[in-house]
């Protein structure tokens, strides 16, 4: 049995995303929310978010122990980039890429 959650849209881009994926992936949750607590970085915070609504997936929606659970999978892909423009010298503008990123969680009951 396993629970998902997913964060769309989040204004961070995948790259910067996939840093603190990677930090508690294979983790069980409580480690997982305390690396997430203790973390400085700027998608730690609706990571933490993500975490808890996984969380109350697995534990409301599947009747799974909150105590048994471990972060199975996590990982981040591209969402859409917003294109946006900014004036440069001699009447040229350059284009910004402001990313954003999808997030999908998967925790499952450890045996």
């Amino acid at each position: 049995m396993e629970a998902r959650a997913y964060l769309r849209h989040i204004r961070i881009s995948p790259r910067k995303v996939q840093i603190v994926c990677d930090l508690i992936r294979g983790k069980s949750v409580q480690q997982a929310a305390g690396i997430l607590l203790n973390t400085n970085k700027s998608s730690s915070e609706p990571m933490m978010k993500l975490l808890k609504s996984a969380m109350a997936n697995a534990e409301n929606n599947h009747g799974m122990n909150p105590e048994n659970l471990y972060v199975a999978e996590v990982f981040a892909c591209p969402g859409p980039v917003m294109k946006r423009v900014m004036p440069r010298a001699q009447g040229r503008a350059f284009r910004i890429l402001k990313r954003t990123s999808h997030v999908t969680m998967v925790l499952r009951e450890k045996e």
